[in-house]
């Protein structure tokens, strides 16, 4: 079967490729339509042209941006409101004409938790994108931003209890010492997609190692950097997801399937 089309929103400059690098380079290579939204970062700015460099290594064309300010780095979008402060329906309107020009079956984001960080940026983005999801599809909502378009589901990327275990054993001094916390995950029961993305690890790896500016301070870019490629491999080559249907599909298999041809597992 064809890889369904797949939009993926996140809220900043590296997010796409550490949360979902994996399936984005596996769709992409499938030849399906793929695009990546990112909340926050003006264009222009250094962590937006990183942004360029690894969504190209991903296959997922050039990036879009909803232009809003990251919560703790006002000048990354000047003169813009932070996202957690900015007007919800504005935020929404956004994202909604990104969604109905990329026209994706699939959309894909940070679970309601913001990922294993639970930053403010990651769950307002997951809230926003949540919203814009359903709203797509209204014609009579925020007709200025193109013509409705319904995805078919919504995939949270997400981190089950047991791989924040497996997470903590092999790197939890290096997490500590980069003051990185894997204190939000959900029970393994709740995953409906477990992804092997090993054959798309080395695109994966260089799209995050592109993001330099999150490398040099000692960001997770930076704790990947210095993983020996064994730890790499076994840190990075899964991904996983839960879905929440937004409307009818033929027939009852995920799209996100085992199938080569299509994008996830599980």
């Amino acid at each position: 079967m064809a890889a369904p089309s797949l939009l993926a929103v996140f809220a900043h400059p590296d997010d796409e490729s550490l949360a979902a690098g994996g399936v984005l380079a596996r769709h992409a290579a499938a030849g399906a339509r793929t695009a990546v939204v990112t909340a926050t970062w003006a264009a222009g700015t250094r962590r937006a042209e990183e942004l360029a460099e690894a969504v190209r290594i991903l296959g997922a064309g050039e990036p879009r941006l909803l232009g809003f300010a990251d919560a703790r780095v006002p000048e990354s979008a000047p003169g813009e409101a932070r996202l957690c402060a900015a007007p919800l329906d504005e935020a929404v309107r956004r994202l909604v004409a990104h969604v109905r020009e990329v026209r994706p079956e699939i959309v894909v984001t940070h679970d309601a938790y913001g990922g294993l960080s639970g930053h403010p940026d990651h769950v307002h983005t997951h809230r926003v994108t949540v919203l814009a999801a359903q709203a797509a599809g209204l014609g009579q909502l925020y007709p200025e931003a193109g013509a409705p378009w319904q995805p078919r589901a919504l995939y949270l990327a997400t981190h089950p209890h047991s791989a924040v275990a497996a997470l903590s054993e092999v790197v939890g001094e290096r997490m500590a010492a980069h003051s990185i916390s894997a204190a939000y995950s959900v029970p393994d029961e709740q995953v409906t997609a477990t992804v092997d993305v090993g054959p798309w690890l080395d695109r994966k790896i260089a799209a995050i190692l592109a993001h330099r500016s999150e490398v040099a301070r000692g960001a997770a870019p930076g704790l990947i950097a210095g993983l020996p490629r064994a730890v790499r491999e076994r840190l990075l080559s899964t991904e996983w997801y839960i879905r929440h249907d937004l409307a009818p599909a033929a027939g009852t298999q995920s799209e996100l399937t085992a199938d080569p041809c299509a994008i996830v597992g599980g």
